[in-house]
């Protein structure tokens, strides 16, 4: 039943792929996602692929009276599909639901803090990512992040690559790798990546990552995955042992195609 499964599946997918490619949605990519032009025509090819498939997969819902519109899913879609464009096949196949609000959303929260004191409250939200369930994405910050490729901030890149941490049922910060060395090797990499962020912030320095970085690994990963794609040559220099490790992972060189 598996490899039936799978034979409509790819069938389905190869007929979906065959059909012309919507001018619009070629619109809305050139306008909503910056990285698109600088890709391969290649690439760019495989995008648009991947894409269709994207959407045609997932279940889509708008919340708070957000009404769900092309422009929204070849948005969010191509963002998505960019942090799998060269990694195997189905990177993103368990994420089944994308709930989009129109801006920031509300959730009741409960957190611990340094002094073990339990607060509770509001707290305003641009994404989340859930393991084995929805990605829920701000449609505004979805755009922003998609249209300005040069702030680090994308919550698309963000959430989606959680759902890549969460591919071995574990939120730890890394994702699923081939072998022992390669765990290593990135624990070694974002661990000192990771002190030299708390040493900069503790002193009052810049930091090329989104302070939000130092809450924990797995902030680590998202926040160095927007700004892996985003400030790629930044990165490239400031931080050159991350770059080369976040790039073996995703199997692209952004900052050889990026204009900074």
């Amino acid at each position: 039943m598996l490899l039936i499964g799978s034979w409509w599946r790819n069938r389905r997918r190869r007929k979906l792929c065959a059909e012309p490619f919507p001018d619009v949605w070629e619109e809305l990519l050139h306008r909503n996602a910056a990285f698109f032009s600088k890709l391969m025509p290649q690439q760019q090819a495989k995008l648009r692929d991947d894409l269709r498939v994207f959407i045609a997969e997932k279940d889509w819902e708008g919340c708070n009276g957000l009404k769900m519109s092309d422009e929204i899913q070849v948005t969010i879609a191509a963002n998505a599909c960019l942090l799998a464009l060269e990694l195997p096949e189905g990177m993103f196949d368990r994420v089944r639901t994308i709930l989009v609000y129109p801006g920031d959303y509300v959730v009741p929260d409960r957190s611990v803090g340094p002094d073990g004191v339990v607060r509770e409250g509001p707290s305003a939200r641009h994404g989340e990512a859930w393991l084995r369930g929805p990605v829920i994405l701000s449609w505004s910050n979805a755009l922003e992040g998609g249209q300005n490729s040069r702030d680090g901030r994308n919550v698309v890149f963000h959430e989606f690559a959680h759902q890549l941490d969460m591919l071995d049922g574990v939120v730890d910060g890394m994702p699923p790798l081939a072998g022992k060395a390669q765990q290593q090797r990135w624990q070694q990499i974002t661990r000192q990546a990771q002190a030299e962020l708390h040493h900069d912030l503790r002193h009052g320095r810049p930091t090329l990552l989104d302070p939000y970085a130092a809450t924990n690994a797995q902030e680590f990963f998202a926040v160095a995955t927007e700004c892996f794609f985003e400030r790629s040559k930044a990165m490239r220099k400031r931080q050159p042992e991350l770059y080369g490790l976040l790039s073996d992972y995703y199997r692209q060189d952004p900052a050889g195609r990026s204009g900074k």
